[in-house]
């Protein structure tokens, strides 16, 4: 069965909260409100495998200058398949006029984020109030 990729922000609580748990990602534990996040979202892309959720990266954006890439998972046992940079490319090209494509990595996917054209910002931190974890 093949990957497929689907431009939608309508998930059910559960398929959100199993595609997050399964990467341990502490957002999972609000389900509710990750589904109101995707439908609140500038864009979503999605993953799916049959029709389990596999992945997903949205998009925060201002609409003209600014794209915010704020989540981009991929469940662990599709991970190393070439389904995050799919999704990360589907999100460039939609963005491609934009001044400015901004995300958060992870200490350890910093490679696969260079390695989809992101570089590390000079002169300044990302900064956060939060009660998540990861």
């Amino acid at each position: 069965m093949e990957i497929t990729y689907k431009t939608t922000k309508d998930f059910t609580v559960e398929q959100l909260q199993d595609l997050f748990l399964s990467v341990k990602w502490s957002s999972g534990n609000y389900p509710d409100k990750l589904q109101v996040a995707m439908k609140n979202s500038h864009s979503v892309v999605s993953a799916w495998y049959g029709e389990k959720l596999v992945g997903l990266i949205n998009c925060l954006s201002d609409g003209a200058m600014t794209a915010y890439f704020h989540y981009l998972l991929v469940r662990p046992e599709h991970q190393n398949q070439g389904i995050g940079k799919e999704l990360v490319n589907s999100m460039l090209k939609s963005y491609e006029k934009y001044a400015r494509k901004v995300l958060i990595a992870y200490d350890t996917e910093i490679g696969f984020y260079k390695k989809c054209g992101f570089d590390i910002g000079e002169a300044s931190t990302p900064m956060f109030i939060t009660y998540l974890t990861t």
